[in-house]
């Protein structure tokens, strides 16, 4: 049985000219020809076709294909073991981009889902999403950030004013206690980053004394940040990174 190269391109789902050129360079030479001079292809063309289009689907350029496919010490099961082995390496690789994908998906459909008018209304002139996308850079693939937009995504406008109303009760006694002169090592400085932790334990992720403290550390590692507190009072991003950190040595000792 034979068939012709139009019967073998549509089988193989390539062009007739495709077809062509593999003959020209001799990388799949049909083994038969009419007397016409027409190509007529074989079963064991059919083969190396399939081992063809297997390694052109992986990326192989044609020099190598035919390389390893005129490897006199390699059989017909030796060829397929390798592609098995680099197919299932590929669908590993498009598994965690196809994963990688639909986190990027969730994580922009999730998030503050409140009208420009409500934000205004909650968060007045603050942008609640303002390092929105430098989050997501810096944390997009774990669980933490994951945890923190299905979260969000479920707060209704009611739940974005009573998590306000805490921020802004606890930076009123936050500054208060700085007014006074509260040393950042003080149990009252302590108690309120501790209160600042589980603020963000109980609205948006699980976070431990360890993470605490990085984020304590990125408050004045980070001019932004930095900016964002100290307005609320100046010197406020130090006082509380020490906070922080004395916090988490007097719950971790």
């Amino acid at each position: 049985m034979s068939y012709s190269v139009g019967q073998v391109a549509g089988f193989a789902g390539v062009t007739v000219r495709t077809l062509h050129h593999y003959d020209e360079i001799g990388l799949l030479v049909p083994s038969e020809r009419t007397h016409a001079g027409h190509r007529r292809y074989g079963d064991a063309d059919l083969d190396r076709l399939q081992q063809i289009l297997f390694y052109r689907e992986l990326g192989f350029p044609l020099d190598e294909v035919a390389a390893l496919l005129d490897d006199p010490e390699a059989d017909p099961r030796a060829h397929l073991r390798r592609q098995h082995e680099l197919l299932t390496a590929r669908i590993e690789k498009l598994q965690k981009m196809a994963a990688a994908v639909e986190h990027a998906m969730e994580a922009r459909t999730m998030g503050i889902n409140l009208t420009p008018e409500e934000r205004f209304e909650v968060f007045g002139d603050k942008d609640p999403e303002q390092y929105a996308e430098e989050a997501e850079q810096r944390w997009g693939g774990t669980e933490t950030y994951a945890e923190s937009q299905r979260r969000a995504a479920t707060y209704t406008k009611e739940d974005w004013k009573r998590l306000q109303a805490e921020v802004d009760d606890w930076t009123e006694r936050y500054v208060a206690l700085m007014t006074a002169g509260e040393q950042p090592s003080g149990d009252a400085a302590m108690d309120l980053a501790e209160e600042h932790r589980r603020h963000i334990s109980k609205w948006f992720y699980e976070c431990r004394h360890a993470m605490h403290r990085c984020l304590g550390a990125m408050y004045v590692a980070d001019e932004r940040f930095k900016a964002f507190y100290d307005s609320m009072r100046p010197g406020l991003a130090d006082h509380l990174s020490e906070a922080i950190a004395a916090n988490a040595d007097r719950h971790t000792a």
